[in-house]
């Protein structure tokens, strides 16, 4: 080989010729090796035990294998292989050509795990190349560049013998400029099944379909008559539009024979996206969302899809079992939140989607269990505790895989499900090769599984809880090929869960020692627990005083729930964040119902009324509240005779009340009042309000001296008085004495100017003598008039009007 790579027409020199095969020596090297270890890999494929390798070689050709179908063959079949080939080397490969390779059946399930960790090694090829009509070749592949290809091959011509798992290498050959020999350059390893005939006794295998997502919903709702709910952002319509995560879930999951397990959480934030609801904006604000129509449809398609299925529903919110075993089980009420979370799940998923959940099951997360966990598990009602078997792994040497039940006591089951089996579908499966890889890998576990003993079991499948779009994808592939396969039959998790268990198995519950560390330090912390604890009290003295508790109790009891999510595993900073909202937020609300402040107060006197207002600015009235009002100094300033009062308070909606207290004061000077909101329990409702009282109370010394200052007032006027009333009588006997003397003189007749005698004054008295008037009957006719309300009283009563004695002094 080496010499036909000489010039054309010269001779090769002895020399030329003595390194050219010592350098094909050389580079041959590795090849050699290669084939050596060829029997000792296939061997420790077949038995499952690993080989002693050398360092792994990729090749410098990539191959991906990005489609095989059918991927689990029966007679008459064609199996169709389709991918690419990357030169990912510097030198172009010349003379390529791709091709199938079959090997020996595997025998063990450890055996499938040594092939798939090194599929791309080409220092460890495996079996022998089919007929060469069956290849694709490549003139050229240019480094950098990729090129298609597509091989089809009748399943007879395979060469594939007993029922089993046979590793299926598609290789890529060709040779390069620095090696210029043919060599495997490429290759990419999988799996062909192969179960012709329906198996006589069939795996029963239950495949989980979690529709589970991330916290969405705050525990604030706008203060309208239908409570507006509050989002945290706009992710969860992403998921639920056409070609989302979750939209991808429930339209494959439809047409499997699988048991959805749900958190009912998801349930009611999408059906609360149905209707109006607003989104967390910046500065507080909030915007409107837009995606109702997409709500419906997926609620709708959700309900027909779940119709006559089983129906697992987790704690509302997905509660993270093991962090409340590990860390808040010590903060006192921690537990109550699981048991509500459990009690509404029922309700939940019934009003939306109308069928009745199982809430038998607990899930802790990847199925990792200890002790304590499974205390708390069952501690909410669950009976069955699903696990997982690189958690709960065999101790006794079984050479099979036992059904998944096992009774671990006090009347609970563990559910254990198959690891390899669950964790087939994880990574990155937006290519088309990883995908298909995964599928192949887990077909030929499940037949593995199947092949080992003729005893029938039942097999339980739990993927990741939040599959993506493409993880949903490789999982629905994987369980059609499944479900048409001749070696497994479909199963809900209650058969499984019923199934007689292996007596062989292991029951024993792992140590909390054995629990993985990582895992651990992803768990919410006991603080978070004492931060909901705190929430909750502050909760249940809030709803005491409402009129309408369910616009308050409801959204803030879900929203702890969620607090408690699994979601928040390896995402601390974020649930930190949620659960201070929450708190914050409920915070702000009993603040609406508040005393407002008062200035200081001046009280003059013996007593006064002091009022207090309490201003309730909730939509809802408040009510069993009481309203104390203490002085600090009760011998200075009492309050209605004690050192408080309470009043009953009741405030409607939107609005404010005044309550008055009466004081009294015993001394001068100031006293410090406080008016402080209790419930009816006795339990302190927000902030007090406290001012200062300066007492002016009068003393009995300046009581008496104003009292002297009264009398002498008294007296004085009293004296002017009957000064005033002596003088008025007196002049009252003079002007009657003046009278009767005029009234004895003669009589004037005096006559007019033409001769007519003059009558007298115009007014007359008819009923004096003559029609005079004279000033005694005037007098009379005064006196004998009726007394008006504005007449001042007489001040004494007349003197007598008889002539004064000798001596004495009359007044004219």
């Amino acid at each position: 080989m080496a010499e036909a790579a000489d010039f054309q027409g010269t001779l090769p020199s002895p020399a030329r010729r003595w390194l050219r095969r010592t350098g094909a020596l050389l580079t041959g090297a590795p090849l050699l090796a290669a084939l050596l270890q060829l029997p000792a890999a296939a061997t420790a494929a077949a038995t499952g035990q690993d080989a002693p390798q050398a360092r792994s070689a990729t090749g410098s050709v990539s191959v991906s294998v990005d489609s095989l179908t059918p991927g689990a063959p029966t007679e008459d079949d064609t199996v169709t292989v389709s991918g690419t080939v990357t030169n990912t080397g510097k030198q172009a490969v010349t003379d390529a050509h791709v091709d199938l390779r079959v090997g020996q059946p595997l025998t063990t399930r450890s055996g499938i795990d040594i092939v798939a960790r090194n599929s791309d090694d080409v220092q460890s090829t495996v079996g022998t190349e089919i007929d060469e009509k069956y290849t694709q070749e490549f003139t050229e592949l240019t480094p950098g560049i990729s090129r298609p290809f597509r091989i089809s091959v009748p399943v007879d011509e395979l060469n594939l013998g007993e029922d089993g798992v046979y590793p299926l290498a598609v290789s890529l050959a060709g040779q390069t400029s620095a090696q210029p020999w043919e060599q495997v350059l490429g290759v990419q390893r999988t799996f062909l099944p192969w179960q012709p005939e329906e198996a006589d006794t069939k795996t029963r295998t239950t495949f989980l379909w979690p529709l589970v997502s991330t916290t969405h919903m705050t525990a604030e709702t706008k203060s309208d008559e239908q409570q507006t709910p509050v989002f945290r952002d706009d992710d969860l319509a992403k998921e639920i539009a056409p070609g989302g995560r979750l939209d991808r879930m429930v339209a494959l999951g439809k047409d499997l024979d699988v048991t959805w397990v749900i958190d009912p959480d998801l349930l009611a934030s999408v059906s609360a996206m149905t209707e109006a609801y607003e989104i967390q904006g910046e500065g507080g604000s909030t915007i409107a969302g837009t995606h109702q129509a997409a709500a419906n449809r997926w609620l709708a398609e959700l309900q027909e899809a779940v119709a006559d299925k089983e129906v697992v529903a987790l704690p509302f919110g997905d509660p993270d079992l093991a962090s409340l075993a590990h860390g808040g089980t010590s903060v006192t009420g921690s537990l109550s939140h699981l048991k509500e979370a459990t009690d509404v799940a029922v309700d939940t998923v019934w009003s939306i989607l109308h069928v009745t959940p199982s809430t038998d099951f607990a899930w802790p997360v990847n199925g990792a269990v200890d002790p304590s966990i499974v205390k708390v598990a069952t501690s909410a009602g669950a009976d069955k505790v699903i696990a997982r078997s690189d958690s709960f792994q065999e101790t006794g040497g079984l050479s099979y895989t036992p059904s998944a039940a096992r009774p671990i006591g006090g009347g609970t089951t563990a559910v254990v499900a198959d690891s390899r089996l669950s964790t087939a579908f994880q990574g990155d499966m937006t290519k088309a090769s990883t995908s298909t890889l995964a599928v192949q890998r887990f077909l030929a576990q499940s037949l593995m599984l199947g092949l080992q003993t003729s005893e029938q079991r039942s097999v339980v499948v739990t993927p990741q809880r939040t599959p993506s779009a493409s993880q949903a994808q490789t999982m629905a592939e994987a369980l059609r090929a499944l479900q048409d396969g001749d070696w497994s039959q479909s199963q809900d998790l209650t058969a499984a869960a019923r199934a007689k268990p292996d007596p062989a198995a292991t029951t024993k519950v792992p140590a909390a020692s054995a629990y993985p560390s990582w895992m651990r330090k992803q768990e919410l912390p006991r603080t978070a627990f004492e931060q909901i604890a705190r929430t909750q009290a502050q909760l249940d003295k809030f709803k005491v005083i409402l009129s309408d508790k369910s616009r308050v109790v409801t959204p803030f009891g879900r929203a702890l729930n969620r607090g408690m999510s699994v979601s928040w595993r390896a995402r601390a900073a974020e649930a930190a964040i949620y659960r201070s909202g929450v708190e914050s937020y409920l915070g702000t609300l009993t603040d609406q119902v508040k005393l407002i402040d008062k200035s200081d107060t001046k009280l003059s006197g013996r007593s006064a009324t002091i009022p207090v207002t309490v201003q309730n600015n909730l939509v809802q009235g408040v009510e069993h509240l009481v309203l104390r009002l203490s002085s600090t100094n009760p011998t200075r300033l009492e309050i209605d005779g004690d050192a408080y009062q309470e009043q009953p308070i009741a405030v409607s909606g939107g609005h404010s009340q005044s309550v008055k207290f009466t004081t009294s004061a015993n001394a001068n000077g100031q006293a410090t009042v406080v008016a402080q909101l209790y419930t009816q329990d006795g339990q302190k409702y927000g902030d007090p309000v406290t001012f200062d009282v300066k007492v002016t109370e009068i003393t009995a010394t300046v009581m008496l001296v104003i009292g002297g200052g009264v009398l002498l007032l008294v007296l004085a006027g009293f004296r002017m008085y009957t000064q005033r009333k002596r003088a008025a009588a007196r002049e009252a006997g003079d002007d009657a004495r003046e009278d009767g003397q005029e009234a004895t003189a003669p009589a004037r007749t005096g006559h007019d100017a033409d001769g007519t005698e003059d009558e007298g004054p115009r007014n007359q008295n008819p009923s004096a003598p003559g029609g005079r008037l004279t000033q005694e009957s005037e007098a009379g006719s005064r006196a004998d008039a009726p007394e008006q309300p504005s007449d001042p009283a007489p001040d004494t009563e007349p003197e007598s009007a008889d002539p004064s004695g000798t001596g004495e002094r009359v007044d004219r």
